[in-house]
C-alpha cells in the first residue's frame, strides 16, 4: 500500500511539473530574433507589435511600475469596455525617464497576437491607457537576475551601454547619446522569489 501511495505522489509530482512548465511556456512573448550574441549582451531583431501602455509621474522606478502595472491588470482582468477577460503576456516593460528633470514612467504590457490586425478591446477611461504600435526594430539586451530596483538598474543600464560602446563600431556612440530612455524588462511574477528573468533593452 505504502508502495502504491509512493508511486501515486511520484506520477502526480510529475504532471504538476508537466503542468506548471506548460503554463510559464504558454505565455505569449513579442516575437523576435536573435541577430548578434555575445557573453554579456545580445541583439534582437523584434517584429511589429502593439502595447498597451500606462504613463506615470513619480521619481521612483520601483513604485511607477507597481502604480502602471496595477491599472494594466484591471485592464486584462475585464476594465475594458467589452469587461472581456484577455491573456496576460509577458514582460512587463517600464521606460526609465533620461534625467531627474523627466519624472514620466511608461509602464507597457504586449497585446496578444491574436488581436493582430484589430483593435483589442478599449480600456475603462479612468485607466488612462494606451495603444501603442511599434514597428520592426533592433533591441539591444542585457539579462539579470534578482528583483529589479532603483538601486541596481542603473548599474545594469550602464553595464549594457559599455558593452555596447565595446563591441559595436563607433557609428552607434552618437546614438546612444540620443537616447531619451532606456526599458526595463521583467518576466515574472513579484511572487518568485528565485529563478527571476529581467532585462535592459534600448532600441539601435
Amino acid at each position: 500500500m505504502e508502495a502504491k501511495l509512493v508511486c501515486l505522489f511520484f506520477y502526480l509530482s510529475i504532471a504538476i511539473c508537466y503542468y506548471c512548465c506548460n503554463l510559464v511556456h504558454a505565455i505569449e512573448l513579442p516575437k523576435y530574433t536573435v541577430i548578434k550574441f555575445e557573453s554579456d549582451f545580445e541583439i534582437r531583431f523584434y517584429n511589429e507589435s502593439s502595447w498597451m501602455s500606462a504613463p506615470v509621474s513619480g521619481s521612483s522606478f520601483e513604485q511607477s511600475t507597481k502604480t502602471g502595472f496595477h491599472r494594466l491588470y484591471q485592464y486584462i482582468h475585464g476594465a475594458n469596455l467589452n469587461s472581456t477577460k484577455i491573456a496576460y503576456t509577458a514582460p512587463i516593460i517600464t521606460s526609465i525617464p533620461s534625467s531627474t528633470i523627466e519624472d514620466s514612467y511608461i509602464v507597457r504590457m504586449y497585446i496578444s497576437s491574436i488581436f493582430e490586425g484589430k483593435q483589442p478591446p478599449q480600456a475603462n477611461p479612468e485607466l488612462k491607457l494606451q495603444v501603442e504600435k511599434w514597428k520592426t526594430q533592433n533591441i539591444a539586451v542585457r539579462k539579470f537576475s534578482g528583483f529589479a530596483k532603483d538601486d541596481n538598474i542603473k548599474k545594469e543600464i550602464e553595464g549594457l551601454l559599455g558593452s555596447l560602446k565595446k563591441y559595436l563600431n563607433g557609428s552607434y556612440a552618437k546614438m546612444l547619446q540620443d537616447k531619451r530612455s532606456c526599458i526595463i524588462a521583467q518576466y515574472n511574477s513579484s511572487s518568485l522569489n528565485y529563478g527571476r528573468l529581467n532585462e535592459v533593452w534600448i532600441t539601435l
